[in-house]
């Protein structure tokens, strides 16, 4: 790594000396100054595009996703049958705005979208405000946008609103402040839709479009809700339970929904795993009246499931449903009759089905799982399609060293997005005949790093309780004993795979890997338990997060796997993650500063006894169950009970704006290290979401995590 010149300490206390030099190898990285220990530069290893929100049209013709190209978001389209992707959106700057929720307009000719905001927050702010992490001086709105399918009109403001619904008769129907409202397209006429006491979401036209479906939520109970022109809103069999995952039948005369029970009851004990029933019900959308159809089991495998998508509920041909259970311990598609009656089995074996989509007629699924003909292929991700029906099995589409998700089932094939690990993501059809040709024009920059990246190889350990714990490792061939790091993925329901990731935030983590492994160190990812991918009870052990964080000894038995690795010196071994990954490793670093000698820590959560206050509250009537045991347990099973131990050196890295894990959950540790005297350093980006929004700001990270890591754990330039 290149070193910059050498800086006077006149005038200057040791600390800002030391500041003022990181400053400036921060700079270098990020202006693309070459390391000598490799042939490409941190923004080389970050100028791959990552494809995302794929969608069809309702016939299946045409196709549009989100590409982002430098932190630059903009829709491209492509036509059947030839899929020559155009872009229809001319948005040139990086600037935190995100671009979601693309919906096809009944004649394919319309895209309508939203752009702003903050999707995947786990609240909302103070006052509703949105994301700035420019730091704008105009405040930025959640609005509505129009593009041209054809990319011929430039792409337009229509209003204020969010979760667009585009009915077959073309109204537009949206969410603004928890209510339905509608605009025309040119944002003319805007005007509430109905009231109702609840908050609406999830909506969805009915196949005429003449009826509105949708989900009003009311705390501890929510009902299913049908709105149609100038007559009382139709309840779905209100009762007192939650209601969610309506879908219209394909006649638009009935309704299928999931019910678990209302928030109450006697307390239930945080501190151990409990079971969530739930039950699939059908109703007559002029009536009302409605029946359950199906029920789960009371086991913990029954629980409703806590995957993508949740049950993937979804009514196919043949009046059959759709759905997903993890009653066998892995997640899978199962097959129901709408009139009820027994549920079969779509696709048995120990992998899990994660991205379903159904055919425009309802009779075959497309689906993604991790399973396939290679032996590591649970660390992969690759596409299946089976008939609704479950008259036949499982077919292979696609299979190998490469890894596919998002599958769009088209009348003709499967458009999907793919990669490996060495190419990024990109958009892709297989045909009838699961021949694959991937869409032109999609190639990333001419000096993105990804033919120098190395090939992470599948590997396994055990835990100290003898669970078998998996991890992919980044090792670059030759040379001589280098340090060693331990990646920790958030979520904590995720899999980290052998390739990129269908997820933005996880795709730069494996690109910072990447650079990592390039620029003299081997680096462990670690697919802890609590992560997807190898069954329910993985995902729900006992004693997990703040009932005791037995997931930190995978992360452990993860260091000293990495300690016996040839290439690496045990004696450096540091360690980064974000959220839950930051989490993971403020402990590691609190409880084992003897193996960990160096952390970066970006927007973790450092005490679980605050998250569980925060929350949820000290329950107001007499029965209390254990939350005062739960809430000692969740402070010792947190990094902020073991600053004592805690000796080695630490960079936190967090946006005041986060909405996932509040900035308090820093401000706190850094008092508490502060007082010990624990070495630490900051960087607090202003106005910045968990999900940092602006790859200016991603860059930024990665560029403080590989020097701060670089420097603590003392790799040497050649």
């Amino acid at each position: 790594m290149c070193r910059p010149a050498a800086h006077s300490r006149t005038g200057r206390s040791k600390g800002q000396d030391m500041r003022a030099v990181r400053k400036a190898i921060i700079a270098a990285l990020l202006l693309g100054s070459a390391s000598a220990q490799a042939g490409f530069t941190l923004p080389q290893a970050l100028a791959y595009p990552f494809v995302s929100d794929l969608t069809a049209t309702a016939a299946g013709d045409r196709i549009a996703w989100l590409r982002i190209v430098g932190g630059v978001r903009n829709i491209w389209v492509a036509d059947a049958p030839g899929f020559a992707p155009r872009q229809v959106t001319q948005f040139k700057d990086d600037d935190g705005q995100e671009l979601t929720q693309l919906r096809f307009a009944p004649d394919g000719k319309t895209l309508v979208f939203v752009r702003g905001g903050d999707h995947d927050a786990n609240w909302p702010a103070a006052g509703n405000l949105q994301p700035n992490p420019g730091s704008g001086s105009d405040e930025p709105k959640i609005m509505l946008w129009q593009a041209d399918a054809a990319g011929v009109k430039p792409a337009a403001m229509i209003v204020e609103g969010d979760h667009p619904a585009l009915s077959a008769t073309g109204r537009l129907a949206f969410v603004r402040d928890g209510q339905v409202w509608t605009a025309k397209f040119d944002g003319k006429d805007a005007a509430r839709l109905f009231f109702d006491r609840g908050k609406d979401a999830d909506l969805a036209w009915s196949p005429d479009g003449s009826k509105l479906l949708f989900v009003s939520k009311r705390d501890d109970h929510s009902f299913i809700g049908v709105y149609a022109d100038k007559q009382p809103l139709r309840w779905i069999a209100p009762t007192s339970s939650l209601d969610s995952d309506a879908e219209w039948s394909p006649d638009g005369t009935r309704i299928a929904f999931t019910r678990q029970p209302g928030r109450g009851g006697a307390a239930e004990a945080l501190l151990e795993n409990t079971p969530a029933p739930w039950a699939i019900w059908t109703g007559d959308a002029a009536t009302g009246v409605a029946k359950q159809v199906w029920a789960s089991g009371k086991g913990l495998r029954d629980s409703y499931p806590d995957v993508l998508n949740g049950p993937n509920l979804h009514w196919a041909g043949n009046d059959r449903l759709i759905f997903l259970s993890a009653t066998d311990n892995w997640p899978h598609l199962y097959t129901l009759a709408a009139a009820g009656g027994a549920a079969k089995l779509l696709t048995p074996g120990n992998f899990m089905v994660e991205h379903v989509s159904v055919n425009p007629g309802g009779t075959t699924i497309a689906y993604s799982a991790n399973t396939g003909a290679l032996t590591d292929d649970d660390d992969r991700r690759h596409l299946f399609r089976v008939a609704a029906d479950g008259r036949s099995p499982p077919v292979a589409v696609t299979k190998g060293e490469s890894v596919e998700w998002a599958p769009l089932a088209l009348p003709q094939g499967i458009a999907f997005i793919g990669a490996d690990a060495r190419r990024p993501p990109a958009v892709a059809i297989a045909d009838a005949k699961g021949v694959r040709r991937d869409l032109g024009g999609q190639d990333p920059a001419k000096d993105f790093a990804g033919s120098q990246f190395v090939v992470p190889k599948k590997v396994t350990f055990t835990a100290p309780d003898g669970l078998l714990i998996h991890g992919q490792l980044f090792e670059a061939a030759g040379g001589a004993k280098r340090p060693g790091v331990v990646f920790v993925h958030g979520g904590p329901p995720r899999h980290m795979m052998l390739g990129w990731s269908y997820m933005r935030y996880y795709s730069n983590a494996y690109a910072m890997n990447q650079y990592l492994a390039g620029h003299g160190f081997t680096v462990l990812s670690v697919n802890y338990r609590l992560g997807i991918g190898y069954g329910y009870d993985f995902q729900h052990p006992a004693k997990g997060g703040p009932a005791g964080s037995s997931e930190y000894q995978d992360v452990l038995a993860g260091a000293k796997f990495l300690q016996k690795v040839a290439s690496v010196d045990p004696a450096r071994i540091g360690i980064w993650g974000g959220s839950y990954g930051g989490l993971l490793t403020g402990l590691a670093l609190a409880r084992n500063s003897d193996v960990f000698k160096a952390g970066v820590d970006v927007h973790g959560v450092h005490d679980w006894s605050r998250v569980l206050a925060e929350e949820l509250p000290m329950p107001t009537r007499f029965e209390k169950g254990d939350y005062a045991a739960a809430l000692e347990t969740a402070f010792k099973a947190s990094p902020a009970a073991d600053v004592a131990t805690w000796t080695s050196p630490v960079l936190f890295i967090h946006g005041d704006d986060d909405r996932n894990v509040r900035f308090n959950q820093t401000i706190d540790l850094v008092r508490r290290l502060l007082a010990k005297g624990t070495p630490f350093e900051e960087l607090v980006i202003p106005d910045e979401i968990h999900d940092f929004l602006r790859a200016q700001d991603w860059a930024t990270v990665d560029a403080a995590t590989a020097e701060f890591l670089t420097r603590k754990l003392s790799v040497k330039a050649n």
